[in-house]
């Protein structure tokens, strides 16, 4: 059971909590700006048909794409619409350019 004191000295770290939230708050998240791209031949980018560009999605292997669909408007992009790229929940460590695509594409809700 959590006690009064393991809530104070869990409040020890809110300032740097705080940080990454302004981090957020301003459409990055921290530390994307050190992340590489994530590249199409890397072997799950390649699984998932992921290409740095959604008009260039092959249709004939995804018929699911649809025109329109792009990385910045998917659930799974962590950043605001607007940035140019950011981290994917699916590519650990590497960020996915905003106008790409891939087959995990799930519309953003709102």
């Amino acid at each position: 059971m959590a006690t009064r004191r393991d809530f104070i000295l869990l409040c020890g770290s809110t300032p740097a909590v705080l940080g990454g939230s302004a981090a957020w708050a301003q459409g990055t998240a921290p530390g994307a700006a050190q992340m590489p791209m994530l590249s199409e031949q890397d072997p799950q980018a390649q699984a998932l048909g992921y290409v740095a560009d959604a008009a260039r999605a092959d249709k004939a292997r995804f018929p699911k794409y649809a025109a329109g669909q792009h990385c910045s408007a998917c659930q799974l992009y962590q950043a605001v619409p607007a940035t140019s790229s950011a981290p994917c929940a699916l590519f650990a460590g590497k960020k996915v350019a905003g106008p790409g695509w891939c087959s995990a594409y799930t519309p953003r809700q709102g």
